[in-house]
């Protein structure tokens, strides 16, 4: 399904566009009135396409249009404009490198045939950007060894923002789409910097909820009257400093969704406020009489075991198995290194657009030195470490050993191939004969069965090494 953006305050655009690309026909359509929440939406959303209705007010150097060029490559765009506005449509239009503008009023025909070839253009794009960066890698094997891992693409996964290819995260995420298509409550574990919030607006945006407001909210360290204030509103003059009403995250996002990040930190008291909430829908502001009502969709997560905390007494039974509709564990980086290089090269892309720099990949030494770190701040690490990594890296080249960090770069490599191995034979002869064939059949492999050089290599005669082929039987497979 492809996900088309619309950035408009005109009704009559919105109407056409929605009329035109049917979810019927593989379309998913993301509203935004204003270039603020296009922006916000480019951040939590896997956006295929943008259609961008120009306002007076979109012309400057940071606007949703500019910012996704650098940071969002693979996304085409296209410039929608009044008559009058042509001049200006166009001229954003070569700015942002968009695809084409379109002038208003613009008919359904017309979008559902631009926005076809415009994702049929972006899907031939990235099967060249592919082709070519294999191609390059092919040429630059010496770096690369040849070895499958020196590639980082293929077998990528996306859901929104989370980008994976490790079997682990592929059945957390399979679980997470049966989540987001229900409205039940979802309780998401893992470590700091795993992606809980990411995995929370890609449930929210996978839901019927998509076009209703998410809001978070994280619950660690902040006392229970702000924390009530923040989630339930308050009134004017309800304790010192309240100078206006507040209407509060619940009634904000009524309709939508509430993270609730770090929920194991709320005291026992707010426990009661928030089970109250779950079962019954209800919203008291601080300082009011009056009992409201909000229809959220409330997705938890903790870095904590909350089981084990009911256990203890620390939390609420009732309310941990309100909050778990829906239970999701995101393992850790170090425990899905499948994901490593596949991320990796997610945010070389990203940082590289950023700061304007043109990155060909990242060398196989470099992956496994990342592969054998442990990553205690897992993706979140990982990012910071691309980052840097690209802000060091020489134009136009590799990220190489020499741009990594200290502490990683000193990660120690482990041979588990020459660790595990143990010559087979029950005399000290039988033993070195078997040695002898594997170094042989390792060192034909190596150089394509050219005996010339094998023999230099391992400092045989011609005849020496064709005597041993024949002895142990070897074959060219």
């Amino acid at each position: 399904m492809s996900t088309v953006l619309i950035k408009s305050k005109d009704k009559a655009l919105t109407l056409s566009a929605s009329s035109a690309l049917s979810e019927l026909d593989g379309y998913r359509l993301i509203f935004c009135e204003d270039d603020n929440s296009a922006k916000s939406r480019l951040d939590e959303v896997n956006v295929d396409l943008i259609l961008y209705d120009v306002d007076e007010d979109d012309f400057g150097p940071d606007n949703a249009l500019a910012r996704s060029r650098l940071s969002h490559t693979a996304c085409w765009r296209i410039v929608i404009c009044e008559k009058n506005e042509m001049s200006c449509g166009a001229q954003l239009c070569e700015d942002t490198a968009s695809y084409l503008y379109l002038a208003k009023p613009v008919q359904e025909q017309q979008i559902r045939i631009v926005v076809k070839r415009a994702l049929e253009h972006a899907e031939l794009s990235r099967r060249h950007r592919i082709l070519s960066r294999e191609l390059k890698l092919s040429l630059d094997d010496e770096i690369f060894n040849d070895e499958e891992g020196g590639s980082v693409q293929g077998g990528v996964s996306r859901f929104e923002r989370l980008v994976y290819a490790s079997p682990k995260m592929a059945e957390v995420v399979a679980e997470a789409k049966v989540a987001a298509s229900t409205g039940m409550p979802v309780l998401i574990r893992g470590e700091t910097g795993t992606g809980k919030e990411l995995l929370a607006r890609a449930i929210h945006f996978n839901s019927d909820r998509v076009n209703s407001p998410m809001h978070s909210q994280n619950c660690g360290g902040v006392s229970d009257d702000a924390l009530y204030s923040e989630l339930f509103g308050h009134m004017r003059g309800a304790f010192p400093g309240a100078i206006a009403d507040r209407l509060g995250l619940f009634r904000a996002a009524d309709g939508g969704t509430v993270f609730l990040d770090e929920v194991s930190e709320v005291s026992p008291h707010f426990q009661v406020a928030l089970l109250r909430f779950l079962q019954e829908g209800e919203v008291k502001p601080l300082g009011s009489d009056k009992t409201l009502y909000s229809n959220v969709r409330i997705i938890a997560a903790s870095n904590r075991s909350i089981e084990e905390m009911v256990e203890k007494g620390s939390f609420r039974r009732d309310l941990y198995y309100r909050l778990r509709g829906f239970q999701l564990e995101l393992p850790p980086l170090r425990d899905r290194t499948d994901d490593i290089p596949v991320l990796t090269q997610f945010f070389v892309e990203k940082y590289a657009g950023v700061v304007g720099r043109r990155v060909l990949g990242v060398t196989s030494d470099v992956l496994k030195r990342l592969e054998y770190y442990p990553f205690p701040g897992n993706v979140r690490e990982l990012e910071s470490e691309v980052q840097r990594m690209v802000a060091v890296a020489e134009q136009g080249g590799y990220v190489a050993l020499r741009h990594l960090s200290e502490k990683i770069a000193r990660t120690p490599i482990e041979n588990g191939e020459d660790a595990a191995f143990v010559p087979s034979g029950v005399t000290l002869k039988d033993k070195v004969e078997h040695l002898e064939q594997v170094v042989l059949t390792k060192a034909l492999e190596a150089f394509h069965w050219n005996q010339s050089k094998v023999a230099e290599e391992l400092g045989l005669s011609r005849v020496g090494l064709a005597n041993k082929i024949k002895r142990y039987g070897l074959r060219k497979g």
